[in-house]
């Protein structure tokens, strides 16, 4: 029987799981936690919007039905493209017909001294349960400036911004949290959502700046310690909070294959996703560069994640079939962002259509959801969640969800809105 290893269970390694073990192929998924966590909606759950039991599930449920599954909970400590196997921290090694890289990718933080101590990346339910519960502290005893630097002005950097913007805007009606913090977001490009048009650039900065964020553009952050943040231009600014969205990189593990990385660290691949050189080796998501088929690299997007994963699945089937491979085709359904309540930015189709406001807020909501759905049980969650906080005002949620390090799912059971927020 036909055997696939699948390093990461992320939108990309999972989607591709499902389409092998629905295949029939024997499959086995390895990854460090033992549940898949839908990296778009971290921001959210730092800012207290979701809490983390929404954004990810148990891998156990998701493969409930796919016996042919099997799960590995475990550090990737070693990768071998020529074998096509891996190694666990427990020493285990693990080898397939077929090996498909789906590590992911973590924070870079380009050498900027101080940032990887003192500053928050958000990459995982641990980073955005760690800045929750970082946020709930700063506001219970006041032992430092509550103001908040986002640093990067890419959709992960905007989207953080606004969002904390909400929360403080919500905390100010609440008598136990009264004072002000400044949400400061800091962008070494001169423009917000660069890959997005001029008119998309101008939008988000006027809805950030109408939120009360302050943007500063063209300025670098040059140092970061544990109170403060120093800028390129000598500006010094005053936080405890520093969140980190200025760049990623592929996963350590990546550097790990024996192939020298491309741009990003990350494995370039093939048309049809395959690492150049290794036979039945492939590289998807936020791990690979991946083209378009004009040359260009896709940007590290959920739905590029998820349509690699399920294309690099369609691949080794059809090889185990004697066909021949394809190469990828992405189908383009735009990039957006969120700003706020009411605000957001979506261009759309192959000419890039511009549309914000309530309208681009549906779109960012229809495609969330759907990836969601693709490993999910919680999407009616989240959409109820989603149309509540745009039809109303947003009561933030301040209180503990738990420890960070530990998530008791208890069957996987679905939240009522009343679970996932105070009553009015």
């Amino acid at each position: 029987m036909t055997s696939v290893v699948i390093a990461g269970a992320g939108l990309a390694g999972v989607a591709c799981a499902h389409k092998l073990a629905s295949a029939g192929v024997d499959v086995v998924l390895v990854d460090r936690n033992d549940y898949h966590q839908f990296q778009p909606l971290l921001y959210q759950v730092a800012t207290s919007q979701l809490p983390a039991e929404d954004v990810a599930r148990p891998l156990a449920a998701i493969f409930a039905k796919q016996p042919n599954v099997r799960l590995i909970q475990s550090e990737i400590v070693d990768i071998d493209f020529r074998s096509r196997s891996l190694t666990t921290g427990e020493g285990e090694t693990v080898t397939g017909h077929y090996l498909v890289l789906a590590a992911g990718a973590c924070a870079n933080f380009f050498g900027t001294p101080g940032a990887a101590e003192h500053s928050f990346p958000l990459y995982s339910i641990v980073d955005a349960e760690r800045l929750r519960l970082h946020v709930r502290s700063m506001l219970e005893t006041r032992s430092g400036p509550l103001d908040v630097v986002v640093t990067g002005g890419g959709p992960t950097g905007v989207e953080t911004a606004g969002a904390f913007a909400e929360l403080f805007a919500a905390l100010r009606t609440m008598e136990h949290a009264g004072g002000a913090a400044d949400v400061y977001l800091v962008n070494h490009g001169d423009a917000l959502l660069a890959p997005f048009s001029e008119r998309s650039h101008k939008y988000a900065f006027e809805k950030l700046t109408e939120h009360g964020v302050k943007v500063k553009l063209g300025v670098g952050v040059s140092k970061i310690e544990a109170g403060s943040v120093q800028l390129s231009d000598g500006t010094v600014l005053a936080t405890q909070t520093t969140v980190w969205a200025g760049g990623e990189s592929a996963s350590p593990v990546a550097h790990e294959c024996g192939v020298a990385p491309g741009h990003g660290g990350r494995i370039d691949v093939t048309a049809d996703l395959t690492v150049d050189g290794y036979w039945g080796v492939y590289a998807i998501g936020d791990v690979a560069n991946i083209h378009d088929g004009e040359g260009k690299t896709l940007p590290q997007l959920g739905s590029v994640a998820q349509q690699s994963g399920v294309w690099a699945a369609e691949n080794i089937i059809r090889e185990i079939t004697d066909k021949d491979r394809k190469p990828f085709h992405y189908k383009d359904k735009g990039i957006m962002a969120m700003i706020g309540r009411g605000a957001a930015i979506a261009e759309v189709g192959e000419h890039r259509h511009h549309i914000h406001g309530p309208v681009a807020c549906a779109a960012w909501l229809g495609v969330h959801a759907a990836l969601l759905s693709g490993a999910h049980s919680k999407v009616d969650a989240f959409m109820s969640w989603a149309w509540d906080y745009m039809d109303r005002d947003h009561a933030a949620l301040v209180e503990c969800h738990g420890d960070p390090k530990r998530i008791a799912w208890e069957d996987d059971k679905k939240p009522t809105l009343s679970t996932v927020r105070p009553p009015r």
